[in-house]
């Protein structure tokens, strides 16, 4: 997977992070947790997510993406997009990681979820074990990628109640955690999501950050 649009460059497959890999290893000690990842459609979040659940995995622990995208077209198939449902889309969501995280998981959501009321209802439901991460990349940014043409959507009127354009999107006032992907390198991106994942919940943590490789 490749994405060389404003400035978030590089190959999921190809990242080199093993020194955050050594803060995060099969062990009796590392805990469950969720990162929740929320920012405007097109931000990279799921790229992040998938990325990350990737080197974790070669690590045999057990991170789980739960994408918003992925699970509108099973357990959230009969959602819409009011305000309503977007409440639902979140809490069931929500429910799925608490479980995954009491049982010894990691799961990571990447969920756009606007409004700072969804993402409290989503702490809740989850308790101590939530991280919020807000991928922070600008409206400009999202919709020069618009990699499914959402956006182009949205401006001609075809897709209403769109977030960003039509439709308010919240950022979170203290999030636990802030990436720009229209900014960083996608690996400088992994590499700080991982170093984040494993000071939160590996409990093995390398005091000296991974230098971020490039190439």
């Amino acid at each position: 997977m490749k994405i060389e649009r404003c400035g978030f460059s590089g190959v999921v497959s190809s990242l080199s992070v093993d020194g955050a890999h050594a803060g995060w290893s099969a062990s009796p000690q590392r805990t469950g947790g969720v990162l929740w990842l929320t920012g405007l459609s097109g931000a990279g979040k799921t790229t992040l997510a998938d990325a990350v659940a990737a080197r974790l995995s070669d690590r045999c622990t057990h991170p789980v993406v739960l994408d918003g995208d992925r699970l509108r077209t099973g357990l959230n198939r009969d959602l819409g997009f009011t305000v309503q449902d977007r409440f639902e889309n979140v809490r069931r969501i929500a429910e799925v990681a608490a479980l995954l995280s009491e049982s010894g998981a990691l799961a990571i959501v990447a969920v756009i979820s606007p409004l700072a009321a969804m993402r409290d209802d989503a702490r809740a439901i989850v308790g101590p074990a939530f991280r919020e991460v807000y991928v922070s990349t600008a409206l400009a940014c999202c919709e020069a990628r618009d990699p499914k043409g959402l956006y182009a959507k949205a401006r001609s009127g075809v897709l209403p109640e769109f977030t960003g354009v039509s439709a308010p999107y919240e950022p979170p006032l203290e999030a636990d955690l802030e990436i720009d992907t229209g900014r960083v390198s996608l690996a400088m991106c992994v590499d700080t999501l991982m170093q984040f994942a494993c000071a939160q919940f590996g409990r093995e943590v390398d005091a000296r950050a991974a230098l971020t490789r490039q190439g």
